[in-house]
């Protein structure tokens, strides 16, 4: 009878000596992470299409509006209203990359391991966040500084629109933090990525029919100082009346929006709600 020859080598674990940097820097890595993730960076060749695709419907009226300058030697697109005019592109990237960033890590219970250490679930919400904001940030004010620049190339009569840019970038900020906060707290409520781009653009269209609708019953029965409400359902009108009032650029729409300080009120309360929902979520999903 043969003896055995298995043998079993006790290795054990090998032991990280290296520098231990924390939570900032996790959370700073995820947050990293999840910005590549949301436009394809990392993920699969068929994951880049959208958001490239979208990106390029972004410049294209930028494209044009360069063009005009050169040619006619007219400004022709408004700075601050860019991001009325493309809220539809807006809102389309919106839905497809708030899942993303959420609804994996729902459906397949991973996110104890993120929170076992050194994360906290205000981290990796923060992550998340931020993650979105900056890629909405960039969707809207790269267009917007192209043209700027095309501008001050071109040399058109007068001097450049440096206020208005300025104040459309500070109206990009205000987009990315509550376009950002709306969609992942939409989308964390369910694990289905597919379940959850149709929530986020179902709650666009709703609002920006239900404004529109309202506004024009308004008007036409003769409500003309309760009609302006009805326009800042829509999150982007909202935060059109947020940046004429804050930066003192020209409103989108011709109608006016309510007082500033009760445009600015909303909005915080808007954010402050989605953010609330956000940690609620997790902090259930993670015990």
């Amino acid at each position: 009878m043969t003896e055995p020859t298995a043998v079993i080598h006790d290795i054990g674990y090998r032991h990280y000596d290296g520098v231990r940097l924390g939570r900032g820097r996790a959370t700073l890595a995820l947050g990293v992470q999840s910005l590549r993730g949301v436009f394809g960076f990392g993920r699969t060749a068929r994951a880049k299409i959208m958001p490239l695709l979208l990106i390029a419907i972004m410049l294209m009226p930028t494209v044009v509006s360069i063009g005009v300058m050169a040619l006619a030697k007219q400004f022709i697109m408004p700075y601050p209203g860019y991001a009325v005019f493309m809220q539809a592109v807006v809102a389309v990237f919106l839905a497809a990359q708030s899942p993303y960033l959420v609804a994996p890590d729902l459906r397949f219970r991973v996110l104890p391991l993120y929170l076992s250490r050194p994360l906290a679930v205000t981290d990796y919400v923060v992550a998340k966040l931020a993650a979105l904001a900056v890629a909405l940030f960039g969707l809207l004010a790269v267009p917007i500084t192209i043209q700027f620049v095309g501008e001050l190339l071109v040399d058109l009569p007068g001097p450049p629109h440096t206020a208005e840019y300025l104040g459309a970038l500070g109206g990009a900020v205000l987009y990315a933090v509550l376009l950002s906060s709306v969609g992942v707290a939409l989308a964390s409520f369910t694990p289905r990525r597919g379940l959850g781009v149709a929530v986020v653009i179902a709650f666009y269209m709703f609002t920006a029919a239900v404004s529109t609708l309202f506004y024009a019953v308004l008007s036409t029965t003769g409500r003309d100082d309760v009609a302006p409400w009805a326009l800042i359902l829509n999150p982007f009108f909202l935060v059109d009346a947020v940046q004429s009032a804050v930066f003192g650029t020209v409103p989108t729409n011709d109608e006016g929006y309510p007082p500033g300080i009760a445009s600015c009120l909303i909005l915080l309360a808007v954010i402050a709600l989605a953010v609330t929902g956000v940690l609620l979520r997790y902090r259930k999903a993670a015990s």
